[in-house]
């Protein structure tokens, strides 16, 4: 455990499982004080919380639907105003809506739009109102962005590629303030969503360089490095952590 980031808060949307739990967790060893949002499981947030606090640091879990822009930017502002100041926005909530293009109706895209890509444009709005310099915002995309190899990827992967868009305008509008913007697209990765022992784990694995899947705590490790010292210089990136799948 290191103090990195003593002094800090961050926020995590979507941090009660999977890669948000991992950052949470990692964010908090670093020396941050950490809130999170979930909208299922109350009980796997209340989990990671207790984990935070066994570290020393300050949580928070709130129900946030992502898909409603009012309680996303409420969630950022209650975070400034319980903990005194915001730092870190890490922009991890999202949806994986898929299947052919003609089955995609008018509720899928609009809840996939709603949370993939509005979510993380109306938390970063209103965090910007918050953040001083060094300030960190770091959107979680995908792989699928770059290399979409199965079919039935068209939406997810649009939302997606959306960040891209949203982290270069971001880091070229907040960088006179010091407040750097990136994006980390992880490759597959060890979650209750995709398992590594999953029926498609072994042909999913043959794209990648590395031959494995990645841990959540490899992905929580690019955003800790961006989110710290070591990252100040770099905005407006895409860094994919993936094991080599969009080579």
């Amino acid at each position: 455990m290191s103090n990195v980031l003593e002094g800090k808060v961050a926020l995590v949307t979507g941090g009660s499982r999977g890669i948000g739990a991992a950052v949470a967790l990692r964010l908090a060893r670093e020396g941050a004080d950490v809130a999170l949002t979930y909208e299922q499981r109350a009980d796997r947030a209340a989990d990671v919380v207790e984990q935070i606090k066994a570290v020393g640091r300050r949580a928070l879990a709130m129900p946030v639907d992502s898909a409603d822009a009012d309680a996303m930017s409420g969630a950022v502002d209650r975070v400034a105003g319980e903990f005194g100041r915001l730092d870190i926005l890490v922009n991890n909530a999202g949806v994986f809506l898929v299947g052919p293009v003609e089955e995609l109706g008018p509720a899928e895209f609009e809840r996939t739009v709603a949370v993939n890509v509005r979510a993380p444009f109306v938390a970063s709005k209103a965090a910007a109102r918050h953040m001083r310099e060094s300030g960190r915002i770091i959107n979680i995309g995908s792989n699928i962005a770059e290399r979409a190899v199965f079919p039935g990827f068209a939406l997810y992967a649009m939302s997606k590629t959306a960040l891209v868009g949203l982290t270069k305008g971001l880091g070229r509008e907040l960088g006179g303030r010091g407040v750097t913007v990136n994006l980390v697209n992880p490759g597959p990765t060890d979650t209750d969503a995709n398992p590594a022992d999953g029926p498609n784990a072994e042909m999913i694995t043959g794209f990648t360089a590395l031959g494995r899947y990645a841990a959540p705590a490899d992905i929580a490790a690019a955003v800790a490095f961006l989110a710290g010292e070591d990252g100040g210089y770099v905005t407006g990136a895409t860094i994919n952590v993936d094991g080599g799948f969009t080579i």
